[in-house]
């Protein structure tokens, strides 16, 4: 399971699911481009819901989106860190994982149960609140309320189940600690609030997780996971009355338990939160990569009048290129970034910025700098061009974030349970429009007030950003470790709530497909849902045309097309952009160039000509490019001093050889070595055309789009063949390699396990994806995750993955484990594989993971954006269009007899790269 530290009302969060993968509404208007912002109106978000309490306290909101054939349920404790006691601290994020535990009808952990659904779910533990959430097609709604109401009333929470799961959670909060912005913030939260619990960690810490009892848990689970504490959200594709009968059968029944508890009112007062006494910076000098700063400033709660007016005052500062601290730290090279974020909640929250500076730079010169900015924000009003453009991002976000039922469940959650009102965004939407540059220039001086500020510096004592010794060593792994038989699931079954028989077959529409004269590829996919557009693409320019000499030449282009074009300097493409709340960004993988944008619907063409001018004119200025690499070097030091980084590189690098193109990694010198003319020599090469596809999803008139697309990129002409790569083959190891990269100062490891395996064109591919299902596609559920994680304790997550692209690609297994646990868990892994590699699967665990990936198929294609990324997925790999209809039917042929000969086939656990990156002995 996963804490979110906050969740702002304002600017909706995607939750980055460990389980599955998941995440706001209608015809909202946005006028950026005037002298005053046209108000967006909350109601498409709350309007049409019904919220109904039950006898027993429980209050039920239900809203009715019938854009696609799936419902999203959620249910919402109010009760999070805030309520913890002193000694007790993470109490409520152990909770949570406790409560996929099982309950006393059904003692099976609920992961594998909500997988079998083809759910997309997780939960997370915050300061006012801990939530759990389940996206699944709409004929298993009525078995998601059974197994939810389940577990409010009699979750099973035993001894040897904490145990276990302390384990887990301590697992967990150790990876933290591996993050020096970990560490930094929680210096900073404890000084700023010393008589707070908003001061600890959400998670926990170690020292108190240790000492949690069985008897604190169970008395906690029964105080405040009751019918009248909580929430339940159902959006999505369902009739209202017939869905409120099925709640009154499941969850009516409850009763309220009440034992102790007592509803926690916000607090009466509306003054901010009291801090420490203004102070002398907290300095952490340990190990790490990056200076950083931190500073933070009691704010009011999430109810006081100034709300709105603080977070457009946070856009101003840091929403984009062209807001005010960007400009000042990142754009003057005093910094490599820069974000912050208001933390409004139930009582009196905070607003922190976060900084990371560039090497050599000095966190006192920041620190000063961003004074006077906050300085000038209080004696000067902001230009009115700022002010709206802040306003329209800001209002813009709750469209483009609300894209999809999950995430629209989560606002009206989160807005009940933190706010206490569900209505809560649409009042917050038109305070947004009210606010006026008076205001903003209020709340700076209310709230920035310096001698309420806590700021905290990190300063690395490694600052060459070097990774420690690397020891190697070969041989067996296995010390007679046998795990234990795989879960059965017509055992699990049994415990699964029976779903409702209804046909919920969809014809999934297919994108309409071209190429124009030049060769660029085009993909549209009309969706009248939402009002807007989401654009997902792709150039044949990634990281297999570095050289080892030259490694991350790829990036820095990519990371410098909107730095300027022949007739628009930076700040201008920002502006042309975040003035109408759209987005477009680059990124170079290995390979190819991924595009992302999005925007409303209106500003469609200023997203397609933005694209067209970068990928056609960019100009590359040195200055830009100076700051750029400064960016690259700092993220490499940052890379080289993240276990997962540095042992996915040495990982694959081992895998790899001198002489392939995934061999290759920026280094400091190469980074150093690109020149401007080689930045200029890769763009006309790669970017081209031919080379290039784009998709779009969203609402448009496919016609109306062609004759934008061909004004744009029509004349754009390719010389000769676009350049092409013949990779040399890859032979596994011999025998099992293991490697052990240091980091010092860390205080959890992570183990990469695999070898290189097949490409997304290979026929065994549909088969590989079922295998994988079955052995670590899942967390919870997988036989990695029973075994490893739920059996163990050893793992907070392990996974496996075939990484197929257009060119083969790693089999992988990715774990974290403390380094006393490290060995053990690699042990247990390998013997899974032989285990595997022995005796096959069962015709049940085909069957299952089958009905696992169909059925949370149409919940990943419920979001415009994800659909954009899997037709242009399919594109570039060379697929049919129609292969997003097909996709389902394919897994569904495959037959145990193909299951089994890929895993002779890929399958190999005793010729696997072995790479450890952490703390070391």
């Amino acid at each position: 399971m996963s804490f979110l530290s906050k969740l702002r009302p304002s600017i909706l969060i995607l939750f980055s699911l460990f389980l599955s993968g998941v995440l706001w509404v209608s015809d909202f208007s946005v006028a950026a481009l005037q002298t005053d912002v046209t108000p967006v109106s909350g109601l498409s978000l709350t309007q049409g819901v019904r919220k109904t309490v039950l006898d027993n306290g429980l209050t039920v909101l239900t809203k009715e989106v019938h854009t696609a054939p799936v419902v999203s349920v959620q249910v919402w404790y109010r009760v999070g860190s805030r309520n913890e006691q002193a000694g007790e601290n993470g109490i409520s994020h152990q909770l949570e994982h406790l409560m996929f535990k099982g309950t006393t009808d059904r003692p099976v952990q609920f992961g594998r149960l909500l997988s079998a659904l083809g759910s997309q779910f997780n939960a997370f533990t915050s300061y006012d609140e801990t939530a759990y959430f389940s996206t699944v097609q709409r004929d298993k709604l009525d078995a998601l309320l059974t197994l939810e109401a389940d577990r409010m009333e009699s979750a099973l929470i035993q001894a040897d189940q904490l145990t276990s799961e302390k384990r887990v959670v301590i697992s967990e909060l150790q990876g933290y600690e591996n993050s020096p912005g970990y560490r930094l913030n929680r210096a900073v939260m404890r000084a700023a609030f010393p008589k707070r619990a908003y001061g600890l960690p959400v998670g926990g810490t170690k020292a108190d997780v240790k000492k949690i009892t069985l008897e604190q848990v169970r008395n906690y689970y029964q105080t405040y996971y009751n019918p009248d504490n909580a929430t339940l959200v159902v959006t999505g594709d369902f009739d209202t009355q017939a869905v409120l009968k099925s709640i009154q059968q499941s969850f009516g029944k409850l009763p309220k338990r009440g034992r102790g508890y007592k509803p926690i009112q916000n607090p009466k007062s509306r003054s901010t939160s009291p801090v420490a006494s203004p102070q002398s910076p907290i300095v952490l000098k340990e190990p790490g990569s990056a200076a950083l700063l931190q500073a933070v400033y009691p704010l009011p709660d999430v109810n006081h009048p100034d709300v709105a007016a603080i977070d457009v005052m946070d856009v101003v500062l840091t929403g984009g290129r062209s807001s005010k601290l960007y400009q000042a730290l990142v754009e003057s090279g005093l910094a490599s970034s820069v974000s912050a974020s208001a933390a409004e909640l139930i009582e009196p929250g905070w607003y922190e910025i976060n900084v990371t500076a560039v090497p050599g730079q000095q966190l006192s010169k920041i620190s000063q700098v961003l004074q006077q900015c906050l300085t000038e924000l209080q004696q000067k009003e902001v230009a009115t061009d700022a002010l709206n453009r802040a306003k329209t991002q800001l209002q813009a976000a709750f469209v483009l974030n609300n894209q999809d039922i999950t995430s629209l469940a989560t606002q009206l959650g989160y807005s009940q349970t933190v706010s206490g009102d569900y209505l809560y965004t649409k009042r917050y939407l038109e305070a947004i429009a009210e606010v006026s540059a008076a205001d903003v220039q209020r709340v700076a001086k209310t709230y920035l007030n310096p001698t309420q500020q806590t700021i905290g510096f990190f300063e690395p004592t490694l600052p060459d950003g070097k990774p420690g010794e690397k020891s190697a060593s070969s041989g067996p792994i296995v010390e007679n470790f046998s795990p234990g038989q795989p879960v059965d699931p017509d055992e699990l079954a049994k415990y699964l709530p029976a779903a409702k028989s209804t046909s919920v077959s969809t014809k999934q529409p297919l994108p309409e497909q071209f190429i124009f004269k030049n060769g660029l590829q085009v993909l549209l996919l009309p969706d009248r849902s939402v009002p807007t557009v989401n654009l997902s693409g792709h150039i044949q320019a990634g990281s297999v045309f570095d050289t080892n000499q030259k490694a991350g030449l790829a990036n820095l282009v990519a990371s410098n097309l909107m730095n300027g074009t022949q007739t628009k300097d930076a700040l201008t493409l920002a502006k042309t952009l975040e003035d109408r709340g759209s987005s477009l960004e680059f990124l170079a993988t290995r390979e190819g160039v991924s595009i992302s944008g999005n925007g409303l619907s209106a500003n469609l063409s200023v997203l397609i000509d933005t694209l067209a001018d970068v990928v056609q004119n960019a100009n590359f200025p040195q200055a830009q490019l100076e700051l750029s690499r400064q960016r690259a070097l700092t993220n490499l030091k940052a890379q080289l001093d993240d276990p997962r980084g540095l042992g996915r590189r040495v990982f694959q690098q081992a895998i790899y050889p001198d002489n392939h193109p995934f061999h290759s990694f920026p280094t400091e010198q190469s980074l150093k070595s690109i020149t401007r003319d080689n930045l200029v020599r890769f763009y006309q090469e790669h970017y081209r055309p031919d080379t290039m596809t784009i998709a779009l999803v969203g609402d448009f008139e496919p016609s109306q789009v062609r004759i934008l697309l061909n004004k744009a990129f029509g004349e754009w002409k390719a010389e000769g063949n676009p350049p092409t790569l013949n990779l040399v083959s890859v032979s596994l190891p011999d025998k099992t390699e293991q490697l052990n990269p240091v980091i010092p100062g860390k205080a959890e490891d992570v183990t990469y396990i695999g070898y290189n395996s097949i490409s997304r064109k290979d026929p065994r591919y549909y088969s590989a994806l079922v295998l994988n299902e079955i052995l670590g596609g899942d967390t919870l559920s997988s036989r990695l995750g029973t075994e490893v994680r739920d059996r163990q304790g050893l793992t907070y997550g392990i996974y496996s993955a075939f990484a197929a692209g257009i060119n083969p690609g790693p089999f992988l297994i990715q774990m974290q484990t403390a380094p006393g646990d490290t060995h053990k868990a690699i042990a247990s892994a390998v013997a899974l594989l032989e285990q595997l590699r022995e005796k096959g699967i069962a015709e049940a665990e085909l069957n299952a993971a089958k009905r696992s990936i169909t059925n949370s198929y149409p919940v990943e294609l419920a979001n415009p954006s994800n659909v954009a990324d899997v037709i242009l997925s399919n594109a570039i790999y060379g697929l049919s269009p129609a292969e997003i209809r097909e996709y389902p039917k394919r897994i569904e042929t495959v037959t145990i007899a193909q299951v089994q000969q890929v895993i002779q086939e890929l399958i190999h656990p005793d010729k696997l790269v072995i790479v450890t990156a952490g703390p070391g002995a």
